[in-house]
Order: structure tokens, then C-alpha cells, then sequence
């Protein structure tokens, strides 16, 4: 065999992967997507005991952030659905979920090299990953983003 087989093989595995990378996002905008929407709804649903909870933790102006916090879950639950405004929705929800480790998880990260399981089994973590990946990668050739670069800008 020579290095054009594996060259042809590595070629077509590319090709897969890249066709993947829409879907790939397009499932994780919808799953994240809707838990970021129901834990906004929830957090909405529980508004007195999350002011409360943030008022333990320390947190400012806790019925404010409260607030804030269950309407950026929701809206940006939304609009990560939707793949409109997906970087910035990212970009906020990340720094969401940032603080929520920094303040209800607080241990799991003073323990993230010592006991880094802990870290990632945090509910927190998979909401924070989602929104990293989604902040670097954009929404995916499946989204309103997309439609609307290629609509004004022409971008491909």
C-alpha cells in the first residue's frame, strides 16, 4: 500500500467529520438549548428560594441577579434553540456559569486537581462546556446565524 490509500482514507475521514460538525452543533444548541430554558423557567418558578440561595452564597444584589440569571437562562435557552445570537448568548451564559462554580460550587473547583471527577460530575459542567463549545465554534451551518451571515455579508 502506498500513501495515496492512506491519503484517500484520511481525505474521506476529513470529509465525514466536517459534514458532522453541523449536526454536532445543531444537537447541542437544542439539547443546551432547552435545559438552559428549563432552568430558567425553573429558577422562575422558585424565585423567592433562588434569591434566597443567592443571598447565602454572597452574591450582590441578590433579587436582581436572580432574576437576571433565570431570564438570560431562559431567553438565551431560547435563542440557542434558534442559533440566533449564538456567540454572544454563549459568551453570557459561560460567564454564567463561571460565577455558579465560583460561588455554589466553589469546592469543586478549589478541588479541580485533586479531585477533578468531582468537578465535571457538577450539573454546572456540562452547561458550561456547552456554551464554551458553542462560543468558540458558533452555531453550525444549521441556525438563523448562518442564514443571516449568508443573506447580509455573503459569507459562506
Amino acid at each position: 500500500m502506498n500513501g495515496s490509500y492512506f491519503q484517500a482514507i484520511w481525505n474521506g475521514l476529513m470529509v465525514l467529520a466536517t459534514g458532522l460538525q453541523a449536526l454536532l452543533l445543531l444537537a447541542i444548541r437544542l439539547i443546551f438549548g432547552y435545559k438552559f430554558f428549563i432552568a430558567g423557567l425553573g429558577k422562575f418558578g422558585h424565585i423567592a428560594s433562588i434569591v434566597s440561595f443567592f443571598e447565602e452564597l454572597g452574591i450582590p444584589l441578590p433579587a436582581w441577579n436572580a432574576y437576571f440569571v433565570s431570564s438570560a437562562e431562559c431567553i438565551g435557552g431560547i435563542l440557542l434553540i434558534l442559533g440566533l445570537c449564538t456567540r454572544p448568548t454563549a459568551f453570557l451564559l459561560t460567564i454564567i456559569m463561571i460565577v455558579a462554580f465560583l460561588t455554589a460550587h466553589l469546592n469543586a473547583v478549589k478541588e479541580i486537581f485533586s479531585n477533578p471527577v468531582n468537578f465535571v460530575h457538577e450539573g454546572a459542567f456540562n452547561y458550561l462546556l456547552a456554551s464554551l463549545i458553542l462560543f468558540a465554534f458558533g452555531p453550525g451551518k444549521i441556525s438563523v446565524d448562518h442564514f443571516l451571515g449568508r443573506w447580509f455579508f455573503r459569507v459562506k
